[in-house]
């Protein structure tokens, strides 16, 4: 598959000396959902709006389905819908009058069908003719969604979309990425709700001071990085771990009464066996067993804290 947006060592510096951006260079695929983690300060919005001309480079390049954003902007930018972490709307505006014009800014012709196919999908078709400050703070996150798709973008940038929204809408709005991917939209997504990321991504990416430490696609991702731990429940709780399970590097559960054991599942020997048997031996008597994987937000944050892996793009 074919890279519709291509990121070269994009770098921005703003006065008095803050790096924003450090040599960003990554490619987005058609059709894909690229989730975008980091902290905040982390250069995410930044990122966000270089690519969509809103912030001025200080060096590389970024190029949209092969037009340059600079000596090709307005094609570039045509290409692209926004979804801004603000909130900035005419507040007394109908919902209608408001995306249609969205569309005409791009010198898209007038189509009352597909602006209603729009609102329709996001559940606001019945607030057409509402003004803006008549809604709720979610309703307005729809109509901004509305806006950017007014003129059909072939990539959206979703700015922490669903931030102060409830969760029915959140996975409202869920859906209707599903449904956009489906449709081919390339989609890039910040956002602080990690386990949507992890259920909707294709690929991650962790950003941090201004750097990029790591895209790679999801499953591989938690795959190579992933860790599995196992806790054995005993059936009664102990003071202190025999001598002869020194060597297996246990935790201690809630009320001592659980062995928690963290173990690589790529590695050739996982030690599990060895070690139940050893449990036994050492007169310890076991009620119940359960796994658990290190989830995405558990990668984020040692990335995040603790180094910089190799970038896979």
């Amino acid at each position: 598959m074919s890279a519709i947006l291509s990121i070269r060592d994009l770098r921005k510096t703003y006065e008095g000396g803050f790096e924003a951006l450090k040599g960003v260079t990554l490619d987005i695929e058609q059709g894909e959902i690229l989730a975008l983690l980091g902290p905040n300060g982390a250069g995410k919005t930044t990122l966000i709006s270089t690519v969509c001309g809103i912030t001025n480079a200080t060096s590389g390049s970024v190029s949209v389905d092969g037009h340059d954003s600079v000596t090709g902007y307005r094609a570039a930018r045509s290409l692209i819908g926004l979804v801004p972490q603000e909130i900035s709307l005419e507040p007394f505006e109908r919902v209608l009058n408001t995306v249609r014009f969205s569309r005409g800014l791009f010198g898209r012709p007038r189509d009352d069908a597909r602006i209603e196919t729009i609102l329709r999908r996001l559940s606001l078709w019945d607030k057409r003719d509402s003004p803006i400050k008549a809604l709720s703070g979610g309703m307005k996150r729809r109509v901004l969604i509305a806006k950017a798709l007014a003129h059909d973008p072939r990539i959206l940038f979703l700015d922490e979309p669903t931030a102060g929204v409830d969760v029915e809408l959140r996975k409202d709005m869920w859906d209707t990425v599903a449904e956009l991917k489906a449709d081919g939209v390339t989609i890039i997504l910040t956002t602080h709700y990690i386990e949507e990321a992890e259920a909707i991504a294709d690929r991650v990416g962790v950003i941090n001071h201004g750097e990029l430490l790591l895209v790679e696609d999801k499953a591989s991702l938690m795959r190579r990085m992933g860790q599995k731990q196992i806790e054995v429940q005993l059936s009664a709780p102990v003071e202190t771990l025999p001598d002869t399970l020194s060597g297996y590097a246990l935790d201690l559960g809630a009320e001592r009464q659980s062995l928690i054991y963290t173990y690589d599942t790529r590695a050739e020997r996982t030690g599990i066996t060895a070690l139940l048997n050893d449990i036994a031996a050492a007169g310890l008597t076991l009620c119940d067993v359960q796994t658990r994987q290190s989830s995405l937000e558990d990668i984020f944050v040692g990335l995040v804290a603790g180094g910089q892996p190799e970038a896979r793009q």
